[in-house]
């Protein structure tokens, strides 16, 4: 159950503002972010067990994030990992919409995702789940938005309290690292209630329902903080946690974008 909040072109100064939640099981094995041998211009963590990524940005601008679709209904293995497909388009050269359309002819490969990437000019989205006609890539408009493993801007109240943490923050003050981390780092449990008309009923997903999740085998393993400004100048900082939500490594880049 990952969490994605970021504002997309609502100020001049600083056109990418990101907060995202990577929630995970502890046990599966991860490289923390760093600038990827193979691929130099590439900053993103690693999953070790398939080999791909869930968030990064390169040098020359180009950012991609992934979270899960969840669907009950659907719970075979899928013949290919999601993490392939923000690694893929990181690595590569094609532009968004171009890279979508591909995806979008081979959706149904993969199990259930929404997919956020793009360039230093512009965000386009896009899921598998919706039905096959109505697959589409969407390119953004300029707002704040929240993903996290339902549809774009499905207002789950983790969303929902990170979307207005976000706006308020932004209306404030410049962003800092530890201010955009408190966007996402809301360790409460949402009500049943409040979850109820998103299908979601169970005590697992109430479990699962806090921005920040701490259950001891699976939780929120990273957060990563992102901003890009008009300077041309980018800045990431990722926190992992251990077993406890304990911060046990901290990675910060600043880089300018070329």
């Amino acid at each position: 159950m990952c969490l994605l909040i970021f504002a997309h072109q609502t100020s001049t100064r600083y056109p990418l503002v990101i907060a995202a939640n990577r929630d995970e099981f502890h046990a599966r094995p991860t490289t923390a972010s760093q600038f990827w041998t193979d691929h130099p211009v590439l900053l993103a963590g690693k999953d070790l067990d398939q080999g791909g990524t869930w968030m990064g940005v390169t040098r020359d601008g180009r950012f991609a994030a992934i979270t899960n679709y969840r669907d009950p209904s659907r719970t075979a293995v899928a013949p290919r990992s999601r993490g392939e497909l923000p690694l893929d388009y990181l690595a590569g050269q094609c532009d968004p919409q171009a890279y979508l359309q591909g995806v979008a002819a081979q959706a149904t490969e993969y199990a259930g995702f929404n997919l956020l990437l793009g360039d230093r000019d512009h965000l386009w989205y896009f899921t598998n789940s919706l039905p096959q006609a109505e697959r589409a890539p969407l390119c953004l408009q300029p707002g704040i938005y929240g993903l996290s493993n339902a549809r774009l801007d499905t207002l789950w109240p983790k969303v929902a309290i990170g979307k207005t943490r976000m706006k308020n923050l932004l209306d404030k003050e410049p962003p800092t690292h530890d201010a955009l981390a408190s966007v996402v780092s809301d360790q409460r449990l949402a009500d049943l209630h409040t979850l109820r008309p998103h299908g979601m009923e169970t005590g697992m997903d109430q479990l699962l329902s806090a921005q920040f999740i701490v259950t001891g085998l699976y939780g929120t393993r990273s957060s990563t903080t992102l901003w890009t400004d008009s300077t041309g100048l980018a800045s990431w900082r990722e926190l992992s946690f251990n077993e406890l939500g304990e911060i046990r490594e901290v990675r910060e880049f600043e880089f300018a974008l070329i």
